[in-house]
């Protein structure tokens, strides 16, 4: 046999070897990708923390037992061109599925969200204290963060923190989400739902930041949707006249510990957030007002009110004059104590 014929068979056998070589590796691959490692396993949580590598994640997985070879994942993840990018959370994962269906689920970021409600009201340690019970948020890591002034500049807003920009709603939330990213959503909410009064607010006179102060008081002051209107309108009013807005829950933020009964010394206590003792505005909110505070201090009733008093019910009297209010407070008083 001529010396090139022979070379030419080698050269069709090698490839032919190569090719059958290439072929039972990519069978064996697309086997692995489509086997699970068992059979009838029970879902099971699986937490992928913030920052880890895909490699870590094989490895995580291996140990586990929801798939055979971490080499064999890491190798599928890197030719689809993911590295490190994959989403906080936890997962429900089995045995039962396949490495490509596992793959899948975390590519797609497909993890466990958890129902979580923040009340209109709500300052932001009981926010932060709602988060932390489902186990959202670093409690303490959340409160640095929302009272960092520098933050808050960062988001736009100027004042104390953030205070009253961490929208009042539900909100799905994954585990092990960074404090920051958890804000990012809440602050961006509260933009979403302020937008359409934005016209409103650069009209009303006040900076946003007052309009949301404002907001967060008459929020605090009444539970009653059809009373914010009269209660804003009676605090606006009053900073017509330069007169102290008098409001018992801006004493009770500036207060370390409350005890739920407001005493007179509590009055008294030197804080910026009193205002029987300062004129006008706190120097931020006291919670997070929900829409319909906010709308009520950009659209407040026309009123000359500037006093009101609780009827124990849940309502407020109304009065223009400071004879008409004491005598309400009597009669009110009267018959809470009788």
């Amino acid at each position: 046999m001529p010396l090139l014929a022979h070379k030419k068979k080698l050269f069709l056998l090698s490839a032919g070897l190569f090719f059958l070589l290439v072929i039972s590796i990519a069978f064996g691959f697309g086997y692995y990708l489509i086997t699970p490692p068992g059979k009838g396993g029970h879902p099971k949580v699986f937490q992928v923390r913030e920052g880890v590598t895909l490699k870590a994640v094989a490895r995580d997985l291996e140990a586990k037992g929801f798939i055979r070879s971490r080499v064999l994942f890491e190798l599928w993840g890197r030719f689809k061109g993911y590295g490190s990018d994959i989403k906080t959370g936890e997962y429900l994962l089995s045995t039962s599925m396949p490495p490509s269906k596992i793959f899948n689920i975390l590519m797609r970021g497909k993890s466990i969200l958890y129902s979580v409600t923040i009340p209109e009201g709500y300052d932001r340690r009981h926010i932060a204290a709602v988060l932390a019970e489902e186990n959202l948020v670093d409690e303490r890591k959340f409160l640095a963060l929302t009272g960092d002034p520098q933050l808050a500049e960062e988001y736009g807003f100027s004042g104390p923190g953030l205070e009253g920009f961490l929208f009042p709603d539900t909100y799905e939330f994954s585990r092990g989400l960074a404090a920051r990213a958890v804000i990012d959503v809440m602050v961006k909410r509260f933009r979403q739902a302020v937008a359409p009064l934005s016209a409103r607010i650069r009209r009303c006179g006040m900076s946003l930041e007052e309009v949301v102060t404002l907001a967060s008081i008459v929020e605090k002051e009444t539970g009653r949707s059809e009373e914010r209107p009269l209660i804003a309108s009676v605090f606006l009013n009053r900073l017509k006249k330069k007169m102290r807005l008098e409001s018992d829950p801006t004493v009770i933020y500036g207060l370390k510990s409350f005890t739920g009964n407001l005493r007179r010394k509590d009055l008294e206590h030197p804080s910026p957030y009193n205002t029987y003792l300062n004129r006008g505005l706190p120097p931020g909110p006291i919670a997070s007002p929900g829409l319909e505070s906010i709308k009520a201090v950009l659209f407040p009733a026309r009123t000359d009110y500037l006093y009101f008093v609780s009827k124990n019910d849940g309502t407020h009297h109304f009065s223009k004059t400071l004879e008409e209010h004491n005598r309400a407070v009597r009669i009110y008083q009267k018959r809470h104590h009788s």
